[in-house]
């Protein structure tokens, strides 16, 4: 059975707390139709303070995508290699022993990816495959998890390495004044992350299922508007209401395995906004409480994209982790409406 191991997240130096996320939405948008409307969404999002790559006088300006685009970069050549050597540490492997490299982000592009540099930067085989997610937002961290899973089942000996690194402030366009834009610029933190899935031994999530679910005609929900400023964020009201219909999903999988998806040990979950988890809660059946590292996450950290599951599962982890063979569920949530979720069990190695 493959194992994901404990993951590594790293967030840049640089803090923006809620008041000062709030006093920045009154004092730039003074005249906004709707600022009381977005002040309110921004207050609830449950989000204390977020971590950006660039000092807030920096990430306000937008001296364009080019020079956007470089700072991405830039950024992630120099965070990756850290969380990525500590994700090596922490499953007991070397780039060497790695066979394949997912690497998640929806913030910025390279062609090639990012797993090409860090081949040849960061001593991986030559022969290491590549596969770069870049149009899964959020639920792309669940999707990697499946992926190296799916790998490891066919290659019973291999070793996958899932990296996300998401810099979601250099994303703000100051120019878009619509209310789902303003919402995400005081929802959207920055954070970059790497995690082993190792096909032997490993101590973490032993990896049984995964399936993906899709809600038909929703794929306007979550979207990125692509100009020649960059990428704008849409989010369409109806999205904070899409664990009704995506609960099931869960259910239908943990069910297929023989489990009940309201009785499992843990669960490591997408916190996109704190409606999400509410609601989860609600249709599960499970308590609150069940989601605290995703919560947590979402307070300190706010919304990290993909590399939120990576670091609720680092926060299990820092509790000591739970008992061997405890149950439980891993889910990511993005565009599309897209779930990507795995069914796994505590394994020490």
């Amino acid at each position: 059975m493959a194992t994901l191991c404990r993951p590594t997240v790293s967030v840049p130096e640089h803090v923006i707390t809620m008041e000062q996320t709030l006093d920045l939405c009154r004092s730039v948008h003074a005249d906004h139709p709707q600022l009381d409307l977005a002040l309110r969404l921004i207050r609830n999002t449950g989000v204390a303070k977020r971590h950006i790559v660039q000092p807030i006088e920096e990430t306000l300006k937008h001296p364009g995508f080019e020079s956007r685009n470089a700072v991405y970069e830039a950024e992630a050549k120099a965070r990756v290699p850290a969380v990525v050597r500590q994700a090596l540490e922490d499953a007991q492997l070397r780039a060497k022993d790695i066979d394949m490299i997912i690497y998640v982000s929806c913030t910025g592009f390279m062609m090639p990816s990012l797993t090409a540099w860090m081949i040849n930067a960061l001593g991986f085989r030559t022969d290491t495959r590549q596969l770069p997610i870049a149009q899964l937002g959020c639920a792309a961290g669940g999707a990697a998890v499946n992926r190296a899973h799916d790998f490891c089942m066919a290659y019973p000996e291999a070793n996958a390495l899932i990296v996300s690194c998401e810099l979601c402030s250099l994303c703000y366009q100051p120019s878009d004044l619509e209310v789902g834009n303003l919402l995400s610029n005081g929802l959207f933190g920055d954070g970059v992350g790497a995690a082993v899935v190792r096909g032997r031994g490993g101590t973490g999530m032993e990896l049984h299922r995964n399936s993906s679910y899709i809600i038909p005609q929703t794929e306007d929900w979550i979207m990125y508007d692509v100009k020649s400023t960059g990428f704008h964020f849409k989010l369409d009201r109806r999205v904070p209401g899409t664990m009704e219909p995506l609960a099931p999903s869960l259910k239908d999988l943990a069910k297929l395995h023989g489990w009940d998806a309201a009785a499992l040990d843990f669960y490591i979950i997408h916190a996109g906004g704190p409606r999400i988890l509410d609601d989860l809660s609600k249709y599960l059946g499970v308590a609150p409480e069940a989601f605290r590292f995703s919560r947590a996450t979402l307070t300190e950290y706010g919304n990290i994209a993909s590399a939120v599951v990576l670091d609720a599962l680092r926060r299990m982890f820092d509790e000591n982790g739970t008992a061997d063979a405890a149950r439980g569920l891993l889910a990511g949530f993005g565009p599309g409406i897209t779930a990507e979720i795995s069914l796994g069990s505590w394994t020490s190695e």
